[in-house]
């Protein structure tokens, strides 16, 4: 008997990695149903509520913040149970967070796969660099990633800022502005590596989708499209046959025969469920959302949830911490032309110096400085022609640098469902329990605050605000290695404990590494994807 299903494959969200895969399956005629818990939205909305807010260092602030899918940024929806305030940052929409990105997109190093064989640090992937170099650049075509290849290829010996590669970036970078020329001037006058970020961000028209304007707003929002987003595979999936269904909130995983994963059931806004079986399933709900799901999935035969018999699930929370200081500058520099995060800067991004602490991967932003600059004089006391020349003054030499640092999975930083918080669902709130106090990480930011020290010195520059923190890029809650004991998914990001299920994202990262981890969560994706039309 001929078992009927409502699909070849179900993929539960729909941002980058869930809309990838989503895309290549339809693409081959594979039968596909995308899942989205949050709306399907439109650009020119999104820049309207954008315009409409008064506090615009929300980056949140533009999109809908729905009861049944609430946003990490919603007061009542995440719960901090850890000793530092892990602030995840993701919304839930069609095309998920990279709607609101700066479109950095970085390859991992060959080393960044084997630190802890390498420097006794952190975990080793069950993969290598050279497993992943043509899905890097595969993802690179399909997000449209634009880099220097000059940079690029000279960029080895100590600095270590790239790895091999064997295709070109499909486009140039974006010309830097005024800025970031002199700050290149500066910083490699005294060794600096001074780069281009790769950023999937069109340089030229590309794809359909126009060249960057410069309209300084890549986060939060793009009001052109040259930045990509998730939304632009998942229509495109869709176009090739894929079945979208947003404001659908899956909150159980059903298993059969064999381990199998069989079904999931979904709520719509008005609470009615709604049960779907395929072939192949596919989580890509990011870090935080895919962990707290397969921990509500439990049942008799899997009473720790899906996937969890190393325990692991929801485990290993990692992220970037990113420290944060300004200064005014001696010189004008004009912030707040061109795209948000066009250049970075190393001493050095890889080497022996790892063992002993975290590498930082250094920015300066470009972002427009008015709106806070004012708000910290008018709370001076600052008023009148004094105000408005202050303003002028300041927003001219204001320079800001942010750092990402390596944080090493722990155990201890995990996600779990609430036991007692709900949200309009009826469905557990997720709960953090995470803290940045690791020995490794805080010596690379002792060796960040000297790098501070130096470049407030060489822009003859005053100190403006002390150190800050935040914590990007939410990583490792479904961690993949080779040893079903301590890890959730294998080298293909299929879960260990059944054979038809992948997890898909950067929660399934060994190591973070100390680059933005969209690129690799996309090369990852394509690769299942190629698993999955094999076998289906």
């Amino acid at each position: 008997m001929t078992t009927q299903y409502d699909a070849d494959v179900i993929v539960v969200g729909s941002g980058v990695s869930g809309s990838l895969i989503a895309n290549r399956l339809a693409r081959a005629g594979k039968s596909v149903i995308l899942l989205e818990a949050g709306p399907r939205v439109e650009r020119w909305s999104l820049v309207e509520r954008f315009l409409g807010l008064t506090n615009k260092a929300n980056v949140n602030g533009p999109y809908p913040d729905l009861p049944h899918a609430r946003d990490s940024f919603g007061t009542d929806y995440i719960i901090e149970k850890g000793k530092t305030v892990a602030r995840a940052s993701y919304v839930r929409l069609v095309g998920g967070t990279t709607w609101h990105w700066a479109g950095a997109s970085w390859r991992l190093l060959p080393n960044d796969f084997k630190t802890k064989t390498l420097y006794g640090i952190g975990r080793d992937w069950p993969i290598g660099y050279d497993d992943l170099e043509p899905y890097y650049g595969q993802a690179e075509r399909e997000l449209g990633v634009s880099g220097n290849d000059q940079e690029d290829q000279g960029a080895g010996g100590r600095n270590h800022a790239f790895p091999p590669r064997t295709t070109p970036y499909p486009m140039p970078p974006t010309p830097l502005d005024h800025m970031h020329e002199r700050v290149k001037q500066v910083l490699s006058a005294d060794g600096y590596k001074v780069l281009s970020e790769p950023a999937a961000r069109n340089s030229e028209v590309y794809d359909d989708r126009p060249a960057c304007a410069g309209n300084n707003n890549c986060t939060p929002i793009c009001p052109i499209g040259a930045l990509y987003s998730g939304a632009v595979h998942a229509e495109k999936a869709e176009a090739a046959g894929a079945r979208l269904i947003p404001d659908a909130v899956v909150y159980k995983i059903e298993t059969g025969d064999g381990g199998k994963i069989s079904a999931v059931v979904y709520k719509s806004p008005d609470g009615t469920d709604h049960r779907l079986t395929a072939r192949y399933f596919v989580l890509a709900a990011y870090a935080i959302e895919t962990p707290k799901l397969m921990l509500m999935s439990t049942s008799d035969r899997f009473p720790q949830g899906i996937a969890n018999s190393s325990g692991m699930v929801g485990r290993n929370l990692t992220c970037q911490p990113e420290s944060k200081i300004s200064l005014i500058a001696e010189e004008p520099l004009w912030p707040g032309r061109g795209p948000v995060h066009p250049q970075v800067f190393f001493r050095e991004r890889d080497g022996d110096f790892r063992k002993l602490r975290a590498a930082g991967k250094h920015v300066i932003n470009n972002n427009v400085p008015n709106q806070q600059i004012a708000a910290r004089l008018l709370k001076e006391g600052v008023i009148g022609p004094q105000l408005d020349e202050q303003i002028r003054h300041q927003s001219a030499r204001f320079v800001e640098v942010t750092t990402q640092h390596e944080l090493p999975p722990n155990p201890e930083n995990r996600i779990v469902p609430s036991t007692t918080e709900r949200d309009a669902l009826g469905l557990p709130r997720p709960e953090i329990h995470f803290s940045r106090e690791d020995p490794y990480l805080l010596a690379g930011a002792e060796a960040t605050k000297r790098e501070y020290q130096r470049i407030t010195q060489l822009f003859g520059g005053r100190p403006y605000e002390d150190l800050r923190w935040s914590h990007p890029h939410s990583q490792g809650t479904t961690i993949m290695g080779a040893d079903p004991r301590d890890s959730v998914v294998d080298g293909q990001c299929r879960a260990h404990d059944h054979p038809n299920l992948f997890i898909a994202g950067p929660n399934v990262m060994s190591m973070p590494g100390v680059v933005n981890p969209t690129l690799t969560a996309a090369a990852l994706a394509l690769r299942s994807a190629d698993v999955i039309l094999r076998e289906v």
